[in-house]
């Protein structure tokens, strides 16, 4: 019936670096999951909301599908892997300047396996040319039938809006899930977490690339108005604590001030950042160490 409402599940899906995250945060119109040249920043299962007049619609960003190296690795697959059974349609994110390799087809594979139909999004489209583009298509194509094929510029907006009228006509009518105001289930804490664990990724560059996890221990109002916010960055070795403080706390200090910069800008009132750095021995490794951090496993679905 034309005009009925419309509601339900796209899941994200890619290598890491693909620019998941990115196109999350175009789509829903807000930073809600962070961003770095890095691959595999994302780690949790990110949900977002888009609520329209017509629609609502739950986007579920993933980490990258990689082989992994260690448990936090397996945790990350894990949650990827799950998405594709949970969701009404899957939305496969690729680089489209990266020539598809062995971790494409890995997936496509993975995709074969489940009845969701699947939207091709080739991202970062302003970096090819057309004939690269098109190549692209016919890679994919030839390996799986796809719903449809998007070419998009998460990071400039090309293409997004019609990407949306894609995804809203493939789900079922429904009611609003989730009241209209809101962007994210994550918790306050989680996000604020993952604003400072970007920064790090940002500051310290290739010298700390994964072996970093943010935890909030506190947040408190106070009396002038400003947010206290305590917050602690772990580390797997001694040797790396010294790189994320710096020569006189230099580097803590400007990690500190560009979160707090992107803490204001989500939270829209002022804050005192106390940041901690503490070292826990491997953590990545240790399976009661990354329940600690929030990475269990026994969580996913």
């Amino acid at each position: 019936m034309a005009g009925e409402y419309r509601s339900g599940f796209a899941g994200l899906i890619g290598r890491p670096n693909a620019g998941k995250s990115t196109l999350l945060n175009r789509l829903v119109g807000r930073k809600i999951a962070i961003m770095s040249d890095k691959p595999q920043t994302t780690r949790n299962k990110i949900l977002g909301v888009l609520t329209t007049d017509a629609c609502q619609i739950i986007f579920l960003d993933t980490p990258g599908i990689h082989k992994p190296r260690h448990q936090l690795g397996e945790y990350m697959v894990a949650v990827a892997r799950s998405t594709l059974a949970e969701v009404d349609v899957v939305l496969y994110v690729v680089d489209a300047a990266a020539v598809p390799g062995t971790g494409e087809e890995y997936i496509i594979a993975q995709l074969k396996e489940v009845a969701t139909p699947v939207i091709l999004v080739l991202n970062k489209i302003d970096l090819v040319d057309a004939a690269t583009l098109a190549n692209r298509v016919e890679f994919f194509r030839n390996r799986l039938q796809f719903l449809a094929v998007q070419e998009v510029s998460a990071l400039a907006g090309t293409n997004v809006d019609t990407l949306l009228d894609v995804i809203s006509r493939q789900l079922p009518p429904g009611p609003q899930y989730y009241p209209p105001d809101m962007v994210t289930d994550r918790p306050e804490k989680f996000i604020i977490a993952e604003l400072i664990r970007e920064q790090v990724l940002q500051v310290t560059r290739e010298e700390i690339p994964h072996a970093v996890a943010v935890v909030v221990a506190d947040i408190t109002p106070r009396p002038n108005g400003y947010l206290y916010i305590e917050a602690v960055i772990y580390i797997e070795r001694d040797s790396q604590k010294g790189i994320i403080i710096g020569e006189g706390g230099q580097r803590l200090k400007e990690i500190g001030s560009q979160s707090r910069r992107e803490i204001e800008a989500l939270l829209g009132s002022k804050t005192f950042l106390d940041l901690r750095v503490r070292v826990k021995q491997n953590w990545r490794r240790q399976e009661p160490a990354l329940r600690q951090l929030g990475y269990d496993r026994r969580l996913i679905q």
